[in-house]
């Protein structure tokens, strides 16, 4: 796999009002499905967050699952299994990864389970705290041909 993207880089492509909506969008189309990927779980952020936003970018339900159903068709979707779970959480707790944190070892565990070449996020620093090193964690305006 070449991509695996970030919950925040699907969320920037969906508004396009969004400060780097054309560069996700970019990630998110550059790639087929087998060469570009998400966590399964992230579909769950991707729903809460837009349908959560304040005011005019509150997203209604029914549009949120159209946009989602298109993820779907556009990317792999990883899961971890149980004992994957189980090794993930006592890795954090041995780096004291803590709060939110362990959501980005979630996406960072399904982005080198899919042996993904880069994971592309706009929030670099979190990732880096929460990846192997092996995993390359890039912006999207770091995509290259």
């Amino acid at each position: 796999m070449k991509a695996f993207l970030d919950t925040s880089v699907l969320i920037a492509a969906f508004y396009q009002v969004h400060e780097h909506h054309h560069k996700s969008l970019e990630v998110l189309l550059r790639f087929s499905k087998p060469e570009a990927g998400c966590s399964a779980h992230s579909l769950v952020e991707v729903y809460s967050r837009l349908t959560s936003m304040p005011g005019e970018m509150r997203v209604p339900a029914h549009e949120a699952l159209l946009f989602i159903e298109d993820l779907r068709a556009r990317l792999t979707l990883i899961n971890l299994e149980a004992e994957e779970y189980s090794a993930m959480l006592s890795s954090a707790a041995e780096r004291n990864v803590f709060g939110g944190a362990i959501y980005d070892c979630l996406h960072a565990e399904c982005a080198i389970k899919a042996k993904a070449e880069a994971l592309y996020t706009w929030s670099v620093r979190d990732f880096e705290r929460a990846a192997a090193p092996a995993l390359r964690v890039l912006r999207p305006t770091e995509l290259r041909d």
